[in-house]
């Protein structure tokens, strides 16, 4: 638990730390844990079983159960498709045109969806009081995705900006209490995921819509916070490094080298394996070098970038935690070899 935590808050550490801010299970995981999807995202015991293998299995640092961006959604009233174990569970439909259609059930926390995560946590912390324990609550922006469509929701932000941050300012409730209480639970620290990817939003975007809610998030929720947000976000960086939040978990899209230019020092750098490349179609060497590309310009933590692929080998997803345990005994002629071969395989 130390060394992730204090990676996460940029304190010396004996070596990098492995972290998973999202879901780093695989269909190889849930058949050797007897816990696949769908029944994993709802059934305590399967979603414990399943997420304790990425420290057991995978070697990672710390353990994360919540393997959707649905939980909250669901309990709240969405429509969802769970799919099966090689598929992620998605909402559909919306339920809100206007920010004053947003009226959600009190006992929201009782709904399996999301007692499934706190009985989930309060286990994990009991089996592994030693490990860090990732929760995971969404941030605002995302559930607006689920709650008026995504299309609809960006087209709001046009069409309608004061609305916009009228159901912006509801949601945000909904992530601080659902953080509060998977810290309550037994979380030492949260994922934070608000898609605001750059390939939907623009920096300016950020700072109009977002960058005064996520510092007041960072104030209200008392623990270590990750933030996440897919895709090129090297724009908005410099932002993000003001909010608050101890960590951001970036998208291989962004360089390591500019993305700790932007950041600056108050928030560490998690992440940046990439996904599709390096984890689902490559070979374990293609995932050992992106970690030590990353580690060797002076990431912290490292890990994938995202959700991993349902289909990636456990041995690609193994070299990253190999990586980071080896990283120090690495001469400066491997570290240069790596870092070449990344650019290959990239």
């Amino acid at each position: 638990m130390e060394r992730a935590l204090r990676a996460l808050q940029g304190e010396p550490v004996d070596r990098p730390a492995a972290i998973t801010p999202t879901s780093v299970v695989n269909v190889e995981l849930m058949d050797y844990s007897e816990s696949p999807f769908p029944e994993a995202h709802r059934d305590p015991e399967k979603m414990t079983a399943l997420a304790e293998t990425g420290h057991t299995v995978l070697s990672y640092d710390t353990i994360m159960p919540v393997f959707t961006i649905i939980q909250e959604s669901v309990a709240l009233g969405c429509e969802v498709e769970w799919a099966e174990k090689d598929n992620w569970a998605t909402c559909r439909g919306r339920l809100a045109v206007r920010p004053e259609d947003l009226k959600f059930p009190k006992d929201y926390l009782r709904h399996e969806a999301c007692s499934c995560v706190l009985e989930s946590l309060r286990e994990l912390k009991r089996r592994h009081p030693d490990v860090l324990i990732i929760g995971k609550t969404m941030g605002p922006w995302t559930l607006g995705y689920h709650f008026f469509g995504t299309q609809d929701f960006l087209l709001m932000t046009i069409d309608d900006p004061d609305a916009t941050m009228r159901a912006l300012h509801i949601l945000k409730e909904i992530t601080v209490e659902f953080g509060l209480a998977q810290i309550e639970a037994g979380a030492d620290v949260l994922t934070l995921p608000d898609h605001a990817t750059g390939d939907l939003v623009s920096a300016e975007y950020y700072r109009r819509f977002l960058f005064d809610i996520h510092c007041e998030l960072a104030e209200r929720i008392p623990c270590p916070l990750i933030m996440h947000i897919c895709g090129r976000t090297v724009d908005r960086m410099p932002d993000i490094g003001r909010t608050g939040f101890d960590a951001f978990h970036f998208d291989s899209k962004n360089l390591p080298d500019e993305s700790l230019d932007a950041i600056g020092s108050k928030v560490r750098l998690v992440g940046n394996v990439n996904n599709p490349k390096a984890l689902f179609t490559g070979a374990p060497e293609a995932a050992y070098a992106e970690t030590v590309r990353a580690l060797d310009a002076g990431v912290p933590a490292v890990g994938p970038e995202c959700a991993v692929p349902l289909r990636a080998p456990t041995e690609n997803l193994k070299a990253i935690s190999r990586a980071a345990t080896e990283f120090p005994e690495l001469s400066l002629p491997d570290r240069e070899e790596w870092r070449s071969l990344a650019e290959v395989y990239g």
